[in-house]
């Protein structure tokens, strides 16, 4: 059996290669080399060229990936594709054939994986840290021929340890996940996960929660993760050493739980969550002629809007249903601009545009819309399915309030609101919890 032990460099964040190298290796010995620098016709950021030596004046005159392609595909023909955290090497290496519309599809041994299962009790499984522990010789760290040389003698290592062979066999089946998912996360959290809904965590090699995302179905978004192309998977699912959930029996329930956890931990890879999307709100102002307009625009301008939306689309759809309901004109709406009359006369307007209703009566109509959007209040208890079958999930929304959510054994009777109390998972409301229930309280 052939394997290729392989190593990349790369830009950083946007995962150029800027060298390579390749050791095929028959299962005794190194039968082949392919060494190369590769110019990633993007800069190099100074924090790398730190780290490996590798500067935009090194690479300059080096092929582009284009140039060496084929030696990589002859080279690493009908052979396994070994490396280090492999997922990572692969991933890059796919990336760029698929933009030449190459395909590249090897079967994949990581030797961190290997190493934690076939060498456990090793405080650290990092290349670096583990040649250490084993006396491999690691020459011109972060750079690929040295690491790709020392991964080849932890492999020789690897295959002659007891019970290699089967683990081998295991990791090559193409029913295991091993080769697919992250290299330091242990494949008995990945067995645990459900196929329910619920929320679930990422975290690092520290223990710290880097991601939480939601699903109806919390295997297989996870599993989605692992086959993710995207930068952001890449690089989350390199840092991963553990994976934990919370199960909700729904996915209202679990867009809840998504959005306090989120709130409260503050992930580095929750980008969205951490950037805060611009929201939009509906405030009203009286021009010089004396007529009260609706308006729509950056919440960041009004101190007390009338209503908040999270973005402009849904803003937009409100504010028209409230223009029909309470007979208003759109012009006056700013959901039609640049008119002197709006087109909907004698659909939803009633002619203040045309001078055909009075100020006073059209300012009475918006007036009214405002008092009813800014106090008028809701009680609601929504039901949901529970976890299990033996019990119900709630969520209780009080004066247009969201208090919370909770689960109550069916063998429970409720009598009154207030016996919710004893079961309420407490939360605090927040302009993404409407949005979430908004659905619910329309």
């Amino acid at each position: 059996m052939n394997y290729t032990i392989i190593d990349v460099e790369t830009t950083g964040r946007s995962n150029k290669i800027t060298e390579i190298s390749i050791f095929k290796f028959n299962g005794e010995e190194i039968v082949d080399e392919f060494t190369s620098l590769v110019n990633p016709l993007t800069f190099i950021p100074d924090h790398i060229t730190a780290l490996t030596g590798i500067d935009n004046e090194l690479v300059a005159d080096a092929p582009i990936f284009e140039d060496i392609a084929q030696n990589i595909l002859d080279i690493t023909e009908d052979s396994i594709f070994v490396a280090h955290n492999v997922n990572f090497d692969y991933n890059v290496i796919k990336k760029e054939f698929d933009i030449l519309n190459i395909p590249f599809n090897k079967k994949k041994l990581c030797t961190v994986r290997l190493s934690r299962t076939l060498l456990p009790g090793f405080q650290s499984y990092s290349l670096g840290k583990l040649c250490k522990s084993l006396d491999i010789n690691l020459v011109d760290r972060h750079r690929a021929r040295g690491d790709a040389e020392a991964t080849v003698i932890l492999f020789k290592k690897l295959l002659i340890q007891k019970n290699a062979q089967e683990v081998f066999t295991k990791f090559l089946n193409k029913n295991s996940k091993e080769a697919t998912l992250p290299s330091y996360l242990p494949k008995t959290d990945y067995d645990k996960l459900p196929n329910a809904p619920g929320i679930y965590y990422f975290r690092n090699k520290k223990n710290e929660i880097i991601y939480i995302g939601k699903s109806k179905d919390i295997k297989k978004r996870v599993t989605s993760h692992f086959y993710s192309k995207a930068q952001k998977s890449l690089d989350m699912c390199r840092d991963t050493g553990a994976i934990d959930f919370e199960t909700s029996g729904s996915e209202l329930i679990a867009s809840l739980m998504e959005d306090f956890a989120i709130k409260k931990h503050f992930p580095k890879f929750n980008v969205v969550a951490k950037k805060r999307l611009q929201t939009i709100s509906l405030f009203n102002y009286v021009d010089r002629n004396g007529v009260i307009h609706l308006a729509l625009n950056n919440s960041k301008l009004f101190a007390n809007p009338i209503l908040k939306f999270q973005n402009l689309t849904e803003a937009r759809l409100e504010l028209e249903k409230i223009c029909s309901s309470f007979k208003l004109c759109p012009k006056f709406c700013h959901l039609q601009e640049n008119v002197t009359q709006c087109s909907h006369f004698a659909i939803t307007c009633e002619g203040i545009c045309r001078n055909n209703e009075s100020i006073k009566s059209y300012n009475d109509k918006v007036s009214n819309a405002i008092c009813e959007l800014t106090t008028s209040t809701k009680d609601l208890v929504i039901k949901e399915k529970g976890r299990h079958p033996d019990e119900t999930a709630f969520v209780w929304i009080k004066k247009n309030v969201y208090l919370g959510y909770g689960f109550i054994p069916n063998d429970c009777q409720i009598n009154h609101e207030d016996e919710l109390e004893d079961y309420l998972i407490k939360q605090n409301d927040n302009s993404d919890i409407k949005n979430i229930l908004r659905p619910y309280l329309a």
